[in-house]
């Protein structure tokens, strides 16, 4: 919601520079945290072999540059990034970058590593003038658990690295049916990208959806249906904010889709239903069945879409599409990548600054911790304060607790949690639960509404500690709102996450509060449905009444530090 952190952060870098300014191999680590902190989000896209990986990012890009087949390319860590000139470097290990020719051939980049073999080279970077790259530099990566050992460490190194942190803020993981070795790299990211803060910042991807369904028209029906069930999944439910089902291959296909393959589908199209239903049974009989298309046209459909491909796009023109911009338009609606590219743009885009701060902040650390200096202490000290106040990602990590149900809180409150911390997005009418296009006056309204009742539930003793702590991330998200767009709910007194810096005088009183809360316990547990009575908020007053009857059964310390929280 802010970009506050990245100058604090460049401040952080600055000073760090002057304490090794005799260090180069600590100055180049230093110059490379700069350029981090000023470039685009880094987002991986990471999976096993055979996942559609590079499919995937083709249609991202909406362009045919990253490379499919099983070649050397392939085998190689590829960096996407923003340039107005097109150009392809080559980082071969231990020498020095070389610039290859930018050649295509039937509208894909040819990447030719020319007299190095994969293993000789480090990585790939292709800078290119595609709008999603102003925002997101992209890393293709090979295979993870792959036969070959040497592939699936490019890229355990790359994203789950044992003393650094990951090169990639944020993760796209594709999967085709879930297994242990997707569970072990998630987690193993998870660790690595999120450190201490446990965040989760990685975005499952049901690629290849329409190959569950067998190629059947309503194919993503079912693979929603799949997705939806690996999200209830306990184990991936902690390490992927979600599970999004999306067809790769006619995704990619519909942001290329040329003029001649429109006229391909307009044909089939065309045929009477007695010949057109037989021959799409499936992608063999396609191809072998004789009819006014080429084989080498079916061919080639069959390679840019697939069955699934071939018979939504014939379906969609019978049904109005009357031209290739709307064909594409509505192929790339039914390939679930608008619905993936959002969700990107809701939960990593929006706090790419925290993100990449806290990266950085990280590396910070294990620099200091490897070259100990005795004037580190201000920058340690800066590194914590940043780490504090980040509250992108303490939204993060409460997304991830909400995904495991991990939250003491009625569910019509974790439900509301979860949208205010932007869990269907980060507009504030969003996170408020209001239309689009609510007035000034509307927003200000719900937010002083909300803000009262949250704060209310922050301070229940009612509530068990880890609700109050979701509170409390609430109550920060709804003051954060409210500093936007003007609101008397943003005068008050922010408030910390339980046990963090900024607990202040009320520190002792909580200690001593504890050792009361075992003999409360079983009250509290009974009262628990007089505040919450069949999963039914009270109001505000209601609940105000409710915290005073138990605050004078506490001892005088106990109602002090039931008042500080």
């Amino acid at each position: 919601m802010t970009d506050s952190e990245i100058p604090d952060v460049l401040t952080l870098v600055a000073a760090a520079r002057g304490v090794y300014r005799d260090d180069p191999a600590a100055q180049s680590v230093l110059g490379a945290l700069e350029e981090r902190l000023r470039e685009p989000l880094r987002v991986a896209v990471a999976g096993i072999v055979k996942a559609g990986k590079s499919t995937l990012l083709n249609a991202l890009l909406g362009e045919r540059i990253a490379p499919t087949d099983a070649g050397e390319c392939t085998r190689v860590v590829t960096w996407y990034r923003y340039a107005d000139v097109p150009s392809i470097t080559v980082h071969p290990h231990g020498a020095r970058a070389q610039q290859i020719p930018v050649r295509r051939t039937a509208g894909r980049l040819v990447l030719d590593l020319g007299r190095y073999a994969a293993e000789d080279v480090d990585h790939i970077e292709v800078h290119w003038p595609s709008r999603m790259l102003r925002t997101l530099t992209l890393i293709d990566t090979p295979g993870i658990a792959s036969l070959s050992q040497d592939l699936s460490a490019r890229s355990l190194a790359l994203l789950t690295p044992e003393e650094s942190p990951s090169s990639a803020d944020a993760i796209l993981y594709l999967i085709r049916h879930l297994h242990a070795s997707d569970l072990k790299f998630l987690e193993a990211f998870r660790d690595t990208a999120a450190g201490t803060a446990q965040t989760v910042n990685a975005l499952a991807v049901l690629s290849r959806a329409d190959e569950i369904g067998s190629g059947r028209i309503d194919s993503l029906l079912s693979a929603r249906r799949v997705a939806e069930r690996y999200e209830r999944d306990g184990m991936l439910s902690s390490l992927a904010l979600g599970v999004m089902p999306v067809a790769g291959l006619l995704a990619e296909g519909a942001r290329t889709l040329r003029e001649s393959e429109f006229a391909s589908f307009r044909t089939l199209a065309q045929l009477e239903r007695a010949e057109r239903e037989p021959m799409l049974v499936s992608a063999d009989r396609f191809v072998n069945t004789a009819h006014a298309l080429p084989e080498a046209s079916r061919r080639e459909l069959l390679d840019r879409f697939g069955i699934f491909g071939v018979r939504l796009a014939t379906s969609l023109i019978r049904g109005g599409a009357d031209d290739s911009s709307v064909l594409a338009e509505q192929l790339v609606a039914q390939s679930g990548l608008n619905e993936l590219v959002a969700t990107v743009r809701m939960h990593f885009r929006s706090r790419a600054p925290a993100l990449k701060a806290r990266a950085v902040c990280d590396a910070l650390t294990q620099l200091i911790a490897e070259k100990p200096r005795p004037s580190t202490d201000e920058i340690e000290a800066g590194i914590e304060k940043i780490q504090v106040g980040a509250h992108g990602l303490r939204e993060l990590a409460l997304l991830g607790r909400i995904r495991t149900g991990d939250v003491t809180l009625p569910p019509a409150l974790v439900r509301e949690a979860e949208r205010i911390i932007g869990g269907e997005g980060d507009d504030a009418s969003l996170r408020l639960g209001l239309p689009p296009d609510a007035d000034g006056d509307a927003l200000r309204a719900r937010l002083d509404d909300r803000l009262d009742h949250w704060r209310a539930v922050s301070a229940s003793p009612l509530v068990m500690r880890d609700g109050v702590q979701a509170a409390r991330t609430v109550v920060r998200s709804l003051e954060r709102i409210a500093s936007e767009i003007g609101c008397r709910g943003a005068d008050a007194t922010d408030v910390v996450t339980a046990g963090g810096p900024g607990d202040g005088p009320a520190e002792g009183a909580q200690q001593q509060r504890q050792k009361h809360e075992a003999a409360l316990q079983h009250q509290r547990r009974s009262q628990q449905g007089a505040l919450w009575t069949g999963g039914r908020e009270l109001d505000h007053d209601q609940v105000q009444q409710q915290l005073h009857q138990e605050r004078r059964q506490l001892p005088p310390s106990d109602t002090r530090a039931a008042a500080h929280e």
